[in-house]
């Protein structure tokens, strides 16, 4: 049974920093490329970051120079570090697993930046 667990998500004051971590299971971590998703209230979800399984990154404009993603093969999970966290951040933020026609996402973790 593949799972995705994300954690790490909270409430911070813009200008913060909150550390997001996907646990997988059931998969061959290594192979699979990695994303993290966004989805604000009556908004699409979006891609914020993703890691292929040979380490290149995308980022999304709106994060870029923000928000590192980064994985850890020995431990079967992926991390979203989110630095200077503004307002527009809020969403629930979502972990994806791809490989090929496989494709697994976790149950989210909720991000609200307020003051």
């Amino acid at each position: 049974q593949v799972q995705l667990v994300e954690s790490g998500g909270g409430l911070v004051q813009p200008g913060g920093s909150l550390r997001l971590s996907c646990a997988a299971s059931g998969i061959i971590f290594s192979m699979y490329n990695m994303g993290w998703y966004r989805q604000a209230p009556g908004k699409q979800r979006e891609l914020v970051a993703s890691i292929g399984s040979g380490g290149s990154t995308n980022y999304a404009d709106s994060v870029k120079g923000r928000f590192t993603i980064s994985r850890d093969n020995a431990k079967n999970t992926v991390y979203l570090q989110l630095n200077s966290l503004k307002p527009e951040d809020t969403a629930v933020y979502y972990c994806k697993a791809v490989f090929w026609e496989y494709v697994y996402w976790g149950q989210g973790t909720q991000v609200t930046v307020s003051s």
